[in-house]
């Protein structure tokens, strides 16, 4: 019978057949047998394994397990799975099971590499606590100090379109730029000035010098480590003026430490990332107007400061400040304008 034939009676297409004759030639009858259908046995974790992956998962970067990318996906899990376990797993099924352990896609924060886990430590459960303590007792206002830049090529969000047409945003071609510096309390006040020309010592210095006149209490600021603020001309500044103002650092490339930095991702997100400033002059109103809008709402100030890595900051007595700190350890280790 001609293959064409057996595939008519079978019901069955001519390939199939094909591969009936072929099985049966190499292997007998034997090779006609059938098999179990679905997933195959004994290819699956074992509640052990299954442990095992997790941790290193959630307290491991995957170049610290020595695999040939930086972000954890289905692939690096599966192939994790594979050196470890011995098992090899679909994408799908190693999807099901990061779904069963509560692992989520997100996108990821960035954190430099010179980052000293000590010295975060040291800030969250000694120093800033003793900051807080002495603030307290000189009856101070200790507030958050940044800069940022904007620029007007800057964009945030995503515009509706149709599927495989990417939309198109008008916008100026010229480049232009201003700058921010603010200072916020959690208490929600906001303070900041505007300025067109580089960030300097003697900017910083007049900065500071608005601050302390309009606040009637002593000022504790804490700022960044950026090579302004540590300038010998602040620090002689600064002498002789400790009863009404006091300048402290962040440990070095930690601004997830600064709640002001909240701020300034809400400015490029909401104040320019959204719009389309068509020269400077435009630029500076809309971040002037916007920064005045968040400082007559201060609940909005004060929300900055619930996000995780900044909500040791928040509490507005200094007994709160172990427990938020714990929880934040853990996490550690797996214009010209000045008004009020």
């Amino acid at each position: 019978m001609q293959h064409v034939e057996a595939a008519r009676l079978f019901g069955v297409v001519r390939q199939t057949v094909d591969k009936w004759v072929a099985q049966w030639r190499a292997g007998g009858c034997k090779a006609l047998r059938a098999r179990r259908r679905g997933r195959p046995r004994g290819r699956r974790l074992t509640s052990q394994q299954g442990r095992q992956i997790f941790k290193l998962v959630i307290g491991h970067y995957p170049e610290q397990l020595r695999l040939p990318c930086c972000l954890w996906t289905r692939a690096a899990v599966g192939e994790l799975i594979q050196r470890r376990c011995g098992l090899e797993l679909s994408v799908w099924t190693v999807g099901r099971y990061l779904a069963e352990w509560g692992v989520t896609p997100q996108k990821p924060k960035r954190r430099a590499y010179e980052q000293n886990p000590e010295a975060v430590w040291r800030w969250l459960a000694i120093e800033y606590p003793a900051i807080h303590r002495e603030a307290k007792r000189a009856g101070a206002e200790i507030h958050w100090l940044d800069q940022m830049g904007l620029r007007s090529d800057h964009q945030a969000g995503r515009s509706y379109g149709l599927r495989g047409v990417t939309p198109v945003i008008p916008g100026t071609g010229k480049r232009f730029r201003c700058n921010v510096m603010s200072a916020i309390t959690n208490r929600g006040v906001l303070r900041f000035m505007i300025y067109q020309q580089s960030f300097t010592g003697p900017l910083l210095i007049d900065f500071l010098k608005r601050l302390t006149k309009d606040v009637a209490r002593p000022v504790y600021v804490i700022a960044d480590r950026h090579p302004v603020h540590k300038q010998d001309a602040i620090k002689q500044w600064l002498k002789g003026k400790e009863r009404r103002i006091r300048f402290f650092l962040l440990p070095a490339y930690s601004p997830e430490l600064n709640p002001d930095e909240m701020l300034n991702n809400d400015v490029k997100s909401n104040a320019l990332g959204r719009r389309r400033p068509r020269d400077l002059h435009e630029m500076v109103r809309d971040t002037r107007s916007y920064l005045h809008s968040r400082q007559r709402r201060p609940g909005v100030v004060k929300r900055y400061f619930d996000e995780k890595s900044v909500r040791y900051a928040a509490a507005l007595d200094i007994y709160f400040v172990p427990l938020l700190v714990s929880r934040r350890l853990s996490s550690i280790s797996c214009t010209s304008d000045m008004t009020r």
